[in-house]
């Protein structure tokens, strides 16, 4: 994902000027960036973009606000995150893997993983997540199988997917077929992968 991309996507906006004059702003005036934030759904709209899938039009609006941000992209993404409603928090962790912040906002993906809101869930499980240690990113992938959050939303799901996770998601299994109830489709895949994987090793 890139800037370029999002823009691309931002074409159509009802109102590409007050997006531009924004992107100027913020640039220049960094600390105007909430009061863009706050507005970027109303004045550019809610509705799914077609390219990148799974974005909004709000969110790739927000994410470019904040790459325009000339400094402080970590400080400023984790004061909108703190302040912000869902649909700001969710845009605002979709921005992170855009960001020069290296592993800075990684408090940020463990506050959205604490949630019950699976959206948020779902965004802190994409590109930015790399930055998670491994037992995190495995409780979190678990959650997302409780949850019924599709895995499909894990970024590099099949290159971090190990022995352990397994263990946990057979352990998982064993709860669910106790309890008369099954697990979703694509963990029973991943388990199923995983199992195989360990087998053969």
């Amino acid at each position: 994902m890139t800037p370029d991309r999002l823009r691309a996507a931002l074409r159509g906006v009802p109102d590409p000027q007050w997006l531009d004059a924004a992107l100027r702003r913020v640039a220049t005036e960094p600390a105007t960036i909430p009061r863009f934030f706050a507005a970027a759904a109303r004045r550019c709209g809610r509705g799914p973009v077609p390219d990148p899938p799974g974005w909004t039009v709000d969110e790739a609006a927000r994410a470019l606000l904040l790459t325009a941000l000339p400094s402080g992209h970590a400080v400023a993404a984790e004061a909108l995150y703190r302040h912000g409603d869902a649909a700001e928090r969710r845009a605002v962790l979709r921005a992170l893997p855009l960001l020069p912040i290296g592993a800075e906002c990684v408090p940020l993906l463990h506050d959205a993983i604490r949630t019950n809101d699976t959206r948020l869930v779902a965004a802190a499980l994409g590109p930015y997540a790399r930055h998670l240690e491994q037992p995190a990113w495995r409780q979190a992938v678990l959650k997302c199988v409780f949850a019924g959050v599709p895995l499909a939303v894990v970024d590099d799901l099949t290159g971090r997917a190990d022995g352990e996770l397994a263990q946990m998601l057979a352990a998982f299994a064993a709860e669910r077929h106790a309890a008369g109830r099954t697990m979703p489709d694509d963990a029973t895949e991943l388990l199923h992968r995983l199992t195989i994987t360990t087998t053969e090793a």
